[in-house]
């Protein structure tokens, strides 16, 4: 059976169908009642653990949104997770289950570095662009051969994109620890610097850079692309039902293809942007899981690329309570990553319940 003619009842197709169900209030409710579940076990969690429940809640607020260093540290963080999740959001438009964000982040932020010290002698504008350009083509070519094993080969995406974040990760460490190494850095392998004047400075008023605003803008144009063109329905199309978008002879394939790519490139430009920003070269501090923080947030966002912006702000909260966390309480540094995980499964849970609570006439 070819890739394109798929049935529906695969489990890729069953994850992509419980990541749309129907909207409205019934929506909302199950979505604040899978929270409200998922907050609970994570309270007899952390009681387990010998901690107060209500403290750590309590904590994670205050972590997330209580000073004005912790809120910068969120908006700060909510950024390459808004790009990130629109790695697996932009395929799951066409039917695709896409994971593969980790990888492209890492990909991406070693393609602007290097690329930044290939090209020291361009301007600060002109450098910074070609280098935020590097990473998004990188990424983009990463995810596209995930699509393109899926249409030529029928290698489930979802599996090969989890499996080229670990073939990535370590080409990157390969690379980083050898070939691009700079050994004038002692402390920890990494390549060469780019230019400090090439790099992404803060929003006014804020220690916050600027590709918060990319990733937010990004959101935005994405969500106004896919109710507004005819492209953004044919995708609708070929994600509702790929044999129907093959009968009216849409080029599925090649719109497939096209979605993987597009998503690859949020992802890049989410590690090039780090590069840029934050870290001024490729080291192992890109690897900080920000590619799986979005497949939640995509989840939870409901393909909708606006929402994406309002679920990346909390996860990205409790993303950034998590040290919080392990020095006030004494709790694992991955305790944080516990909550989002119950979050994931219990909206997915939830959804089972989608035409139940609110059924329509008969």
């Amino acid at each position: 059976m070819s890739a394109e003619a798929q049935p529906s009842a695969s489990p890729t197709a069953v994850l992509l169908r419980l990541a749309r169900p129907g909207g409205g209030v019934e929506l909302l409710v199950l979505t604040a009642g899978a929270i409200l579940l998922a907050l609970a076990l994570f309270g007899a969690f952390v009681a387990a653990l010998g901690a107060d429940p209500w403290a750590v809640y309590r904590m994670i607020v205050f972590g997330a949104f209580g000073t004005r260093f912790s809120i910068e540290n969120t908006l700060a963080q909510a950024g390459p997770i808004m790009l990130t999740a629109l790695c697996t959001l932009i395929p799951a438009r066409v039917g695709l289950l896409v994971i593969g964000g980790e990888g492209a982040v890492v990909l991406g932020g070693l393609g602007a570095a290097v690329a930044g010290v290939a090209l020291t002698g361009l301007g600060p504008w002109p450098g910074l662009l070609v280098c935020l350009i590097a990473g998004t083509i990188t990424g983009a070519a990463w995810i596209a051969c995930v699509g393109a094993l899926r249409l030529k080969r029928e290698v489930n995406e979802t599996i090969s994109s989890l499996l080229f974040n670990y073939l990535a990760i370590a080409i990157f460490l390969h690379l980083t620890n050898g070939p691009f190494r700079d050994y004038t850095q002692v402390l920890k392998p990494q390549t060469a610097p780019v230019p400090t004047d090439w790099m992404i400075g803060d929003l006014p008023e804020l220690s916050v850079h600027w590709g918060l605003v990319i990733g937010a803008g990004i959101c935005l144009m994405l969500g106004l692309f896919l109710r507004s063109t005819t492209t953004g329905f044919a995708w609708e199309v070929i994600g509702g039902n790929r044999r129907a978008a093959q009968a009216v002879g849409l080029p599925v394939g090649r719109m497939m293809l096209l979605a993987c790519a597009l998503g690859g490139a949020a992802a890049g430009l989410a590690g090039a942007i780090e590069v840029m920003a934050v870290h001024g070269a490729a080291s192992e501090s890109l690897i900080v899981r920000y590619g799986y923080t979005g497949i939640l947030v995509a989840f939870l966002a409901r393909q909708n690329p606006v929402l994406v912006i309002p679920v990346a702000l909390l996860l990205g909260g409790i993303s950034a309570s998590g040290g919080l966390l392990q020095r006030r309480f004494d709790l694992p540094d991955a305790a944080t990553d516990v909550l989002q995980g119950l979050i994931f499964l219990c909206v997915l849970a939830s959804n089972t319940l989608a035409g139940r609570l609110f059924p329509g006439p008969k």
